[in-house]
């Protein structure tokens, strides 16, 4: 099946039921697919060309939904572009792809004229929320509403390696890498969801950014034919709030999100008894809080593991599961990711393509339906991380005698921020731009709130601070990969190959935990 049509299945069984409510808008099934109909068609006589890429930058806002359903019924790909990055590094990965046309938000008009200006293969824009001079807002560039269907583009019954979006990872010393997520991987996140979350009458909250990973968890609850009700963006207490109103049963967030809510005066306050599935992902999960968690939320915290490679879900620790481990039976599962999910086999393998048996430790690898087709015109990349026929995640785990994972190092030169991917090549990079800064390493810092903090160790000549170094870092890369403390040093400790010795570094820090990420 291709992407519409989960929707459009949803749309023929459930016509009558809403699929999104949010501040300024409130459609059900049907409506929204005659929204996406005009949208689509509109496009299309635009000269919109087969799988050309489409890209959305915007806070979270409901119109994301009506564009990235209508580009996929004109069968266009998905490409989402984080707001919380830096807009040259947006700007750089919109270039990589050849992004064709820009739907974007009012706030980001600026931002816009310079993706336009800077983005030669840019030949449309159009604003979500509003006309902004030369370019349409949303309801005015449809067709009328009595304008017929768009054609039902392509095989109808959907090839399954044609893409549906091309998802970025995070940068690396070059451009950032682009996940080629085709109908294939998009299917079976869809089965995987709906068999690992069912609910009756589901309603997912989208308040992390649609733009994100969040993006894929409301369309996967969309092929459930849920209603999608949508924040503005991150509010601990509009967050409990919007619970209760609209009857939430399905809530995806990060652990620093959730450690805001729980740290908040009026926790207890809220009524969540309907919340069924309360997902935790992007980065570990601190065991205490997850019990501070099931007491307040109840049972329906959930976690799972996965990247964008293998599509988010490839472990599950299920709700009951993670309450019977806050009660105490198995207290050690809170630190788990949970067994390997639908669509997807995990093992744990070493450096020589070997896979392990239970107890050892090795990276964690997956293959099956849900893993992606490597990167966007990567070659040389994709084929690095599907070695020995797997897709190599990078990070370091182990499994017990029951299946359960337990993730303890990163292989990858990664921080895991907020529910962010940080790469330090790209931060230190950065850095060395400044005159005075002879070396610069990045390594990540064990944090309460974020997980992790990410944490210079700069060797200067001359003059320079702290306050200086992330000050430029932050007007190169955005806050999030900012550091957030910088340590100067005569020399950073090498190995025997002659790279910095990150392990070294991390010591201080990490030495008394059981795992070094957080």
């Amino acid at each position: 099946m291709r992407s519409i049509d989960y929707f459009d299945k949803m749309a023929q069984l459930l016509p009558e039921r809403l699929i999104l409510v949010s501040d300024d808008a409130r459609y059900t099934y049907a409506q929204m697919q005659r929204l996406t109909h005009r949208l689509a068609g509109a496009m299309l006589a635009d000269g919109l060309t087969h799988q050309e890429p489409v890209a959305i930058m915007s806070p979270n806002h409901g119109s994301i939904l009506t564009a990235q359903l209508s580009l996929w019924r004109a069968g266009a790909v998905w490409i989402p572009v984080n707001t919380r990055n830096a807009l040259d590094a947006n700007i750089a990965y919109l270039n990589y792809v050849r992004a064709g046309w820009l739907f974007y938000h009012s706030s980001l008009a600026e931002d816009a004229r310079r993706v336009q200006a800077e983005v030669p293969s840019i030949r449309r824009l159009i604003c979500l929320d509003a006309e902004d001079g030369n370019h349409p807002s949303l309801d005015a560039y449809m067709l009328p509403e009595d304008a017929p269907d768009a054609p039902d583009l392509g095989d109808p019954i959907g090839n399954p390696d044609e893409l549906t979006a091309i998802i970025a990872t995070g940068g690396t010393t070059g451009p950032a890498k682009g996940v080629r997520i085709m109908n294939r991987s998009w299917g079976a996140l869809m089965e995987t969801i709906g068999n690992l979350m069912p609910a009756e009458n589901p309603v997912c909250l989208a308040t992390a950014p649609l733009t994100h990973a969040a993006g894929p968890m409301a369309m996967s609850a969309v092929a459930m034919g849920a209603t999608i009700a949508v924040l503005p963006g991150f509010d601990a207490e509009g967050v409990m709030q919007a619970v209760q109103q609209y009857r939430v049963t399905h809530m995806f967030l990060p652990p620093t999100a959730l450690y805001t809510m729980l740290a908040h005066p009026n926790v207890r306050d809220y009524d969540y008894s309907s919340l069924r599935y309360f997902l935790l992902a992007g980065s570990p999960m601190s065991p205490d809080k997850l019990r501070q968690a099931v007491e307040i939320f109840g049972e329906c915290m959930c976690q799972s593991y996965g990247q964008t490679e293998c599509h988010m879900i490839a472990t599950w620790l299920p709700p009951h599961e993670v309450a019977a481990a806050a009660r105490g039976d198995r207290p050690e599962r809170l630190a788990s990711c949970g067994k390997a999910s639908y669509s997807v086999r995990v093992e744990l393998m070493d450096d020589d393509g070997n896979i392990l048996p239970t107890g050892e430790v090795g990276e964690i690898v997956a293959r099956g339906g849900i893993v992606g087709g490597g990167y966007f015109e990567m070659q040389e990349a994709t084929a690095e991380s599907v070695l020995h026929g797997w897709h190599h995640t990078g990070d370091v785990g182990r499994r017990d005698e029951q299946g359960y994972y337990y993730i303890v190092d990163r292989k990858k030169d990664m921080v895991v921020s907020g529910g962010f991917n940080v790469y330090s090549a790209e931060v230190e990079g950065a850095i060395m731009e400044l005159d005075n800064v002879v070396e610069a390493a990045i390594i990540g810092l064990p944090h309460e709130h974020w997980g992790e903090a990410v944490h210079a160790v700069v060797v200067r000549r001359g003059e320079i601070d702290e306050a200086a170094v992330i000050a430029h870092a932050k007007a190169r890369l955005g806050s999030v990969k900012a550091p957030k403390s910088v340590a100067f040093v005569d020399a950073i400790p090498r190995t025997a190959a002659g790279k910095m010795d990150k392990k070294a570094l991390r010591a201080p820090y990490w030495g008394d935990k059981a795992r070094m990420v957080n």
